[in-house]
């Protein structure tokens, strides 16, 4: 009998399906290990997808700045051969002598031209075509000078590109952590899935924060004259106590004495702010925009910051293109108006790298408010309040004039007359305020802790904006009882240790003083 063929059951049908199974399953596994090896590999399309519909031309100029693993990748014969054209942006990695530092001194001589630590950049006439910058940001830190290195590379690359056709250009990042949003808003974010972020930019907007000097070692320049007529405004807070109504009364009288052309808004948490003070905040020219305090996570109970957080409010004012915040207890000597055009973070130095929260020039965001209310659980801050907590949140800020925020303090030895300057914008009232002494002499001399603060200089020119006040808003700064009793308590302690400035000695004759006391 005729035996039977051979079969090999290598070749049945479940054979041939499993071995395909397996195959599959080997090829993605490959696939998925070499994306996890390079992440920022451009086999990994999604983001290509979201930007490539926007580019007309036939191929897509992309730049990889800090993407060394990728480009030996696409050199062994990965990438993009359809539509994609890559290049490598090189440029020398900032000197590793160079700290943060050195870019956010704590002073400056503001009145003789300041240098910067350079901060190289790529030879940009070596990339003048790019549709697309594909980068990853350095896991080094906030205040890593390779990480604010990378990102300015990015942001000129993008602003310099000579795009076809005038058309868009993106900024892509991956990796384990995002740019910075000091200079890519949150606003601009196009795409984001796992570790890929698209961003579609307005240039003319990175391009103001491009020309910004590389940190607070010099003082910030103006941004570009903006298109149309921008929406500004001034803006204070007022929350959980009535102490600093006059004070914002005074602020909104000293403003409106500089022939303002801005708006100007008091954000108010009515559930502690009574109907009385906020018919006087109304006289004064504030715009009243109600909201609900926010209490600082890091403060302790009964602080006097415990809700300082309620400042974040401001970028919810989404009306504005840019507002200015000023704490109640400044007043404005001249006009102001000039410095709204300046970009986020605007400031001016408190001390080392930290900018103080007095007086500050934001750009209102609701996705800027999200995250700053979202971070608020987890990033400390280092006096428990918001300006801990805002240094922490936007590391990269630009330095104003010291004369536009200038600092009601003192620590020079031996100097009794405290005497301030005659050109200045507009002046902090730091320790106890001018409404809380009396008019004849800056109570702060009364205390010994608190004389770095009293200026009788500077206690005359907030009387002064008091004075020009009508009677009806004048009543918001009456002086009660209570506060009459911790000045006249203040005094005879001065008096008791013979306090050599001779505050003491002087025969009050404040007005103010409740009827039952004037002698």
């Amino acid at each position: 009998m005729a035996s039977k063929p051979y079969k090999s059951k290598l070749f049945t049908f479940p054979y041939i399906l499993l071995l395909t199974a397996v195959l599959f399953l080997t090829m993605n596994y490959i696939m998925q290990f070499q994306n996890a090896t390079y992440p920022g590999s451009l086999k990994n399309l999604g983001w290509f997808d979201v930007v490539s519909p926007y580019i007309t031309h036939e191929k897509i100029n992309i730049g990889l700045v800090n993407m060394d693993e990728l480009v030996d990748n696409i050199d062994s014969g990965w990438g993009l051969h359809w539509r994609g054209s890559t290049v490598k942006v090189h440029f020398d990695p900032a000197a590793d002598y160079i700290k943060w530092k050195d870019l956010f001194p704590g002073w400056i001589n503001e009145n003789y031209p300041s240098e910067c630590p350079e901060i190289p950049m790529p030879r940009f006439e070596d990339y003048q075509e790019l549709d697309v910058i594909l980068a990853r940001v350095p896991c080094s830190g906030l205040r890593d000078v390779l990480r604010l290195q990378v990102n300015l590379v990015v942001a000129n690359l993008l602003v310099r590109s000579m795009r076809k056709n005038n058309g868009p250009v993106f900024a892509v990042f991956t990796g384990a952590c995002t740019p910075m949003w000091e200079i890519f808003k949150c606003d601009d974010v196009l795409w984001h899935k796992g570790n890929y972020w698209v961003y579609k930019l307005e240039l003319t907007r990175l391009k103001q924060k491009v020309l910004m000097p590389v940190g607070t070692c010099q003082l910030a320049t103006p941004i570009l004259e903006p298109a149309g007529q921008p929406r500004e405004a001034y803006v204070t807070v007022l929350h959980s106590s009535e102490d600093y109504v006059c004070g914002a009364i005074a602020l909104a009288q000293s403003i409106i004495q500089t022939n303002t052309t801005k708006d100007l808004v008091l954000l108010a948490d009515v559930d502690h702010i009574s109907q009385y003070s906020l018919k006087g905040l109304r006289a004064a020219g504030w715009k009243i925009k109600p909201i609900r305090r926010i209490r600082s996570p890091h403060a302790k109970r009964q602080a006097y910051n415990e809700y300082n957080y309620s400042k974040l409010r401001i970028w919810q004012l989404k009306d504005y293109d840019r507002v200015m915040f000023i704490d109640s207890d400044l007043i404005v000597l001249k006009n102001i108006d000039m410095f709204f055009n300046y970009p986020q973070l605007s400031a001016h130095g408190d001390h080392k790298h930290i900018f103080n929260s007095g007086l500050m020039l934001i750009e209102p965001s609701i996705c800027t408010l999200k995250t700053l209310l979202k971070k608020r659980f987890v990033v400390a801050s280092y006096n428990g309040g918001d300006q801990g907590f805002l240094n922490e949140m936007f590391p990269w800020w630009h330095r104003l004039p010291e004369k536009l925020n200038y600092l009601k303090y003192f620590n020079t030895i031996n100097d009794q007359l405290h005497e301030i300057p005659h050109d200045l914008y507009a002046l902090h009232f730091l320790g106890f305020k001018p409404w809380m002494c009396y008019r004849d002499y800056d109570c702060n001399w009364d205390r010994l802790g608190h004389q770095i603060f009293a200026s009788d200089m500077a206690h005359e020119r907030w009387w002064n904006v008091y004075n020009g006040m009508s009677k009806k808003l004048k009543q918001y700064c009456s002086l009660t009882s209570e506060m009459d009793a911790r000045i006249e308590t203040e005094r005879a302690n001065a008096r008791n240790a013979t306090f050599i400035d001779g505050h003491w000695k002087i025969k009050v004759k404040d007005p103010r003083r409740p009827s039952i006391l004037i002698s």
